[in-house]
């Protein structure tokens, strides 16, 4: 019998501020497995109890005070594999899970990058490339299932903002960092799960600034959360949908969660 599996990452920009629309989200959509970016807490510190109330009784976690954090709440059973330091200073911007049927799943949180799409004058940026260049070497040798999610915190696409003109030299859609992404999905046979259901040039936004009183106005939005999957992984995937409604809610995140559902 094959049943269905859906999971959902979303860049919640501080989980306890917005508990009440994870909730919301998660009694509406139910979704089997949340994968958190930017929770922005430390582990002892994380509501817990809201998501076992809600049947998430499965938790890993990789807090950090104030900043970044990333966390994995399921419905079925996690094992916890690693928690890489891509970052090299020990920030919390990853987390990876292994399913009882050998799929892993690894959450992870790019680093914005700054201002400025240039290393030499801001080392934020130098530091989101080598963050990228040592997924890629992970990448190359990556051999199980896998299926990697997260904000990306890069556009890669025309497309995939509103304005390519307009953004070409502002941080998430540049050609240098566009090109350290198309190298990570080249080192291995990676299928972006967005555009596989929603081909360019659809629209495809999962992210609108704050600084727009408000967002559906302009529409300003760019897509900076993805869902990559190795070619086995990515054979058994039947839907993906980008929640955008959850942009409107009360205290949203500037990111919108998106669900991938798969056949098991």
């Amino acid at each position: 019998m094959t049943a269905s599996l859906k999971i959902v990452s979303w860049n919640i920009n501080s989980v306890r501020f917005r508990i009440e629309i994870v909730e919301k989200f998660l009694r509406e959509s139910a979704p089997d497995i949340l994968c958190l970016q930017e929770t922005k807490v430390i582990d002892q510190d994380f509501p817990t109890a809201a998501f076992r109330a809600l049947g998430y009784r499965h938790i890993v976690l990789h807090g950090q005070r104030m900043h970044h954090g990333v966390a994995i709440l399921s419905k079925v059973p996690l094992v916890e594999d690693d928690r890489f330091d891509w970052q090299a200073n020990r920030e919390a911007r990853h987390v990876g899970v292994r399913l009882d049927s050998g799929m892993r799943i690894e959450n992870v949180y790019v680093p914005a990058g700054g201002d400025v799409p240039d290393r030499e004058a801001n080392p934020k940026f130098g530091q989101k490339l080598d963050f990228l260049e040592r997924m890629t070497r992970w990448s190359e040798s990556l051999a199980v299932p896998t299926l990697l999610v997260g904000d990306l915190n890069i556009a890669p696409l025309e497309a995939d903002v509103w304005s390519h003109k307009q953004l070409l030299n502002v941080v998430s859609h540049t050609p240098i960092e566009v090109a350290a992404l198309d190298r990570l999905k080249a080192s291995n046979s990676w299928v972006d799960l967005g555009r596989h259901f929603f081909p360019a040039p659809a629209r495809l936004h999962t992210w609108w600034s704050y600084r727009s009183a408000d967002w559906t106005v302009n529409d300003r939005g760019r897509r900076l959360d993805h869902m990559w999957a190795t070619a086995d992984v990515a054979a058994k995937a039947r839907r993906h949908h980008v929640y955008e409604e959850c942009r409107s809610w009360l205290k949203p995140s500037d990111h919108v969660p998106i669900m991938t559902e798969f056949d098991i």
